[in-house]
């Protein structure tokens, strides 16, 4: 499968080396071909490696991650909304706002999310909210927790696309609890998660955690 990743950052290089081990043809995008973090890469990669614009992934990918920082992705995706029709769009930001230091605010909430700016930037493509609430190392190695098994959450509003992104992407890097929160409108909730996921990194010393959803066994 040929897929793009936007992000040349720690979330894109690892998920890029990722779908690499999967077999899959991947290309790293940035806004200028020249971008020596993507080119590097390149460069450094085993298997079918690439480098390219934005515009170059959206041309010629199957399915894209969004692994852009927040305050960004939404213009890139607007600007590409013609070549992005009718593909997969899997997004990993968070609207994370460090203008006020650390911990971030969030620069969208409550009646509204990053997942849904989205989808509404590129009405014809397919947006599949997943893997913000996590680290990026264990985006891609779900089973590397100790703890044993943990669950991701997904949104979107296109049924297919959320059973394709579990089955060729969550399933095989390690998750075995997905659950469906509904349309992309749940992108809310999905994001809200990240006010208490940086305060329990700040108390936990590690950002090697996540949540785990126990159902009631009756």
């Amino acid at each position: 499968m040929n897929v793009a990743v936007f992000g040349t950052g720690m979330v894109g290089e690892t998920i890029a080396n990722a779908l690499l081990g999967l077999g899959h043809a991947v290309t790293l995008c940035s806004r200028a071909a020249d971008n020596p973090r993507a080119n590097a890469w390149k460069a450094g990669a085993a298997g079918a490696a690439a480098a390219g614009t934005f515009a170059d992934g959206a041309a010629a990918a199957d399915i894209v991650f969004l692994c852009l920082k927040g305050e960004h992705v939404e213009e890139v995706v607007a600007g590409l909304a013609s070549a992005l029709s009718g593909k997969i769009l899997i997004d990993l930001t968070n609207p994370l706002d460090f203008s006020k230091g650390m911990p971030p605010t969030l620069f969208v909430s409550g009646d509204d999310s990053l997942g849904e700016r989205i989808q509404r930037a590129a009405p014809q493509a397919r947006v599949v909210k997943t893997l913000n609430t996590v680290n990026a190392n264990l985006m891609v190695a779900a089973g590397s927790l100790a703890q044993g098994q943990h669950t991701m959450l997904i949104s979107g509003d296109d049924n297919d696309a959320k059973a394709s992104v579990i089955r060729d992407f969550l399933t095989p890097f390690g998750w075995t609890d997905v659950i469906d929160l509904g349309g992309i409108a749940m992108a809310r909730g999905q994001e809200a998660w990240m006010p208490v996921w940086l305060r329990l990194w700040g108390a936990l010393k590690t950002p090697a955690f996540n949540m785990l959803v126990v159902r009631n066994k009756t």
